[in-house]
């Protein structure tokens, strides 16, 4: 990193200038020298975002050949016969390497030859022995841990330091197509476009009903660039899984880059959300007892994506407690672990946090925090014109057609005597009231009065 900034050759009164504002602002030197316009986001994205390289030796996967042999010993028990590079694909890591991992299984007679192909030991069919089922069942009692190698926490930092969301470029066009499928206001695009940008907090707050959970959601879509995850971590003799199938969502193998360390699969952005299930316990690494390993919390599954918290204020746990949890994240961007062990370790917190609430933010937390929420945008009722833009596009996907004397009828007699004022959600919901009676009648759903009115009846207490 040094030497490459070295190489720019930026003068020494700017460098003092990037330095006075990573002192003010945090985090690292490169993301105050873009923000100065110093270097360009094509440089530093060139610079930093690598593809990981298979490991050429032991000595770079950052792991100890005892801890390799012993993860392809438990392997080796559920794989019958087998060859090195049936196993290599098992553990994720070069032949070359699998090699030297083999060398030890024979040393320790837990591996048998059955025969070879050839002269060279990659040609040599495998058998685990009896003093090789008893050894990998010794260590399933310390560890079921069974999947690919895992990466070191340095490379996973390092990895997600390049990746960071702070650095994807992100222009209007790609906002307005993200968000073409709402119906949302020109001011709000425009105002939602840089909050995005700065990879920094969003506070998203206003009446319920109005969006505010689709209007995250689609902000996970403005994201298009994949990243890699790794399937595991090794921190101080522990194993902590990341890659959860039910968040990361693997690019298309045509996609996939065959150049890359195995131990890492390459995913889109994460788009994590929690609702009112979310407590602290939820933030911090999980030990399940039964298999002795740890996985990841939430906001570590959404490094270099986006984590929703949804009805904020609506958690199991009171919401200063848990804002009071993220206060350093926040500010810092780093996030703190710990270990059964006692052993407590940091870990990049490189997220887009969303919090969308329907509370107003001075109910729920005090002036120290909402000063580190970066953005705070309000997501109000919408115009009768937007509300009529979002009707004729409910109508159109349930294949109803658009009345417009029967809009008016509920716009001006219907809203007109109500209290309840028009919702950005209710088009939905009355339209899917008028599905529901035609579905029950066996009739093709029609938009009239008296739909209407049955449907306003049992919607609105």
């Amino acid at each position: 990193m040094k030497r490459w900034i070295e190489s720019l050759e930026i003068p020494a009164a700017e460098m003092k200038k990037a330095h006075m504002r990573q002192l003010l602002h945090g985090g690292k030197l490169t993301e105050s020298l873009l923000t100065l316009g110093l270097i360009s986001s094509k440089q530093l994205i060139e610079f930093e975002l690598q593809i990981p390289k298979p490991p050429t030796t032991i000595e770079r996967t950052g792991l100890q050949l005892t801890f390799i042999t012993d993860l392809a010993t438990k392997h080796i028990l559920f794989m019958g016969e087998f060859d090195q590079q049936e196993l290599a694909e098992r553990v994720c890591l070069p032949v070359n390497l699998v090699d030297k991992v083999m060398e030890q299984l024979r040393r320790a007679k837990l591996v048998e030859v059955l025969g070879a192909g050839g002269y060279s030991s990659g040609t040599y069919r495998y058998l685990i022995t009896d003093a090789g089922k008893k050894r990998a069942q010794e260590l399933l009692d310390i560890c079921r841990y069974v999947g690919p190698t895992p990466v070191s926490l340095s490379d996973y930092v390092t990895m997600v330091d390049g990746q960071t969301i702070r650095l994807v470029a992100i222009d209007q066009q790609q906002i307005n197509e993200a968000f073409a499928h709402l119906v949302v206001s020109p001011q709000l695009l425009t105002t939602i476009g840089p909050a995005i940008s700065s990879g920094r907090s969003i506070f998203l707050y206003g009446p319920s009903g109005n969006g505010k959970t689709a209007i995250a959601e689609a902000i996970g879509r403005v994201f298009q660039d994949p990243i890699f995850v790794p399937h595991a971590l090794y921190v101080a003799g522990q194993i902590i899984t990341v890659y959860d199938p039910v968040t990361h969502f693997p690019v298309s193998d045509e996609d996939q880059e065959p150049r890359a360390d195995r131990r890492w699969i390459r995913v889109k952005r994460p788009v994590v959300m929690a609702g009112g299930e979310l407590t602290l316990s939820m933030l911090d690494l999980t030990f399940n007892q039964v298999t002795k390993y740890y996985e990841a919390p939430l906001q570590m599954k959404a490094n270099n994506g986006i984590f929703l918290i949804d009805d904020f204020g609506r958690q199991q746990v009171e919401p200063r407690i848990l804002l009071n949890r993220w206060i350093v994240p926040l500010e810092r961007r780093v996030d703190f672990m710990g270990l059964h062990t006692g052993m407590k370790f940091t870990i990049p917190f490189d997220l887009l946090v969303l919090f969308a609430t329907n509370i107003e933010p001075g109910e729920l937390v005090d002036e120290a925090f909402l000063r580190r929420i970066r953005y705070k945008v309000r997501i109000d009722h919408p115009t009768i014109a937007e509300y009529e833009d979002i009707f004729k596009r409910v109508c159109e996907v349930n294949g109803i057609e658009f009345q417009p004397p029967v809009f008016s009828y509920l716009t001006n007699e219907l809203y007109g005597k109500s209290p309840n004022p028009m919702a950005a959600c209710h088009p939905r919901d009355i339209i899917d009231h008028l599905v529901d009676q035609a579905r029950f009648h066996k009739t093709k759903p029609v938009l009239t009065k008296e739909a209407l009115d049955q449907a306003w009846k049992t919607y609105f207490v």
